[in-house]
């Protein structure tokens, strides 16, 4: 028997092992769906039903918790991750200035006040022009034509802002 088990250890091993990988993944599955499904079926369960909180909640336990007058620690301003200087400009949503869709940015969401064209940041950066806008902070959700590389194109509701913005050389803070 022993010479049996050695010589074949190899198929049993590998037969084991299917066999695990056969039963395992479904109840690995199962558990997952569970746990999204009810996320907090685990939690908050009292070890004895003297400490199940059932019903209203004391207004003396609130106050120690709510009546406090701590306030929340004051966050300065980001700090930028790297500064460039770059020609900045302005567009609005005009056919001629944009594609088809002039109102639907590169990321698919609607043009609005914040909204910067870059091709040289990832879609969903966020930047500040402190030379002009201090700590405003503008996202990048479009594209300019590929020509285009380090270079910003700052939305704007009205075509005269635009103009009269024209192009400037301005620093620009990616945080």
């Amino acid at each position: 028997m022993i010479i049996y088990l050695l010589s074949n250890s190899r198929k049993i091993l590998r037969k084991s092992r299917k066999l695990i990988k056969k039963q395992l993944k479904p109840s690995f599955l199962l558990l997952t769906i569970l746990m999204f499904a009810f996320p907090h079926a685990g939690y908050a369960q009292a070890k004895t039903p003297s400490q199940a909180i059932i019903g209203p909640v004391a207004e003396e336990t609130i106050g120690v918790y709510y009546d406090q007058e701590e306030t929340l620690p004051e966050i300065g301003a980001k700090k930028p991750r790297k500064t460039l200087k770059i020609v900045v400009t302005a567009y609005n949503s005009e056919p001629g200035q944009t594609d088809s869709t002039p109102f639907i940015t590169a990321s698919g969401t609607q043009t609005r006040d914040g909204v910067v064209a870059a091709n040289f940041l990832p879609i969903g950066a966020i930047v500040r022009f402190p030379d002009i806008y201090g700590d405003k902070e503008f996202i990048v959700e479009d594209r300019m034509n590929a020509r285009y590389y380090y270079r910003a194109d700052i939305w704007m509701e009205h075509k005269v802002e635009a103009v009269k913005f024209g192009a400037k050389y301005l620093k620009i803070e990616v945080l």
